[in-house]
């Protein structure tokens, strides 16, 4: 065997470990996901499922339990990447990552995505296996575009926090000035009458108050 010969066989070695590597984390998954379902880890002699994760594995439990909704999620909505065919028809770089499909599983309960935006998500890591950082920074964006409100809402939610800011401030000064007698009365009289008039123009609102 020559030397190109060896580098290709070499090549072909380090893709698949690559594969292996991207993939190892399906059976720890799944057998985190039983211990956690079945409560298992009572039997082993620890009262949670972190004592165990993290005095027996050495795994931190926020690690652990991406681990266990990954899998539970790969397993009820996308369980052909379980399959071995999965990986055989897919050239290493398109295997998506568990940070990857965590992503996604996150992206599937925001109400600001639509089925297009989900679709094209479930592509970019699904299909070609894109770096799941890249997939979080477009996502927080899409997300934050939609989130945005009209000029109109947005000067109406500040006036609105203006007046409550001004009603607190009323309140502690009625209060603070009945109890110390630091101002006259009419000077109170006055600033009950306005709250009362502020309080009465914002009733609908429930945090006015």
């Amino acid at each position: 065997m020559n030397i190109t010969e060896q580098s290709e066989k070499l090549r072909v070695h380090i893709a698949q470990h690559a594969k292996d590597f991207k993939l190892s984390w399906v059976q720890l998954g799944q057998g985190l996901y039983s211990v956690w379902r079945d409560k298992l880890y009572h039997a082993w002699g620890f009262e949670k499922f972190e004592d165990y994760v993290i005095r027996e594995l050495g795994l931190k439990k926020p690690l652990a339990l991406k681990l266990v909704k990954t899998y539970f999620f790969v397993e009820q909505d996308e369980p052909v990447y379980l399959k071995k065919e999965f990986a055989e028809v897919r050239e290493t770089v398109n295997i998506p990552s568990y940070e990857g499909l965590d992503v996604l599983r996150l992206a599937r309960g925001r109400k600001e995505l639509n089925r297009e935006d989900y679709t094209k998500l479930r592509k970019d890591i699904f299909e070609k296996g894109k770096d799941a950082s890249i997939v979080r920074k477009e996502l927080t964006a899409i997300i934050k575009e939609r989130k945005k409100i009209d000029p109109e809402q947005a000067r109406e939610d500040r006036h609105v926090q203006s007046v409550r800011r001004l009603m607190a401030a009323l309140r502690s000064f009625k209060k603070d000035m009945e109890t110390l007698k630091l101002a006259e009365p009419d000077i109170v009289e006055e600033a009950e009458e306005l709250l009362k008039r502020l309080e009465s123009q914002h009733s609908n609102d429930p945090q006015a108050h």
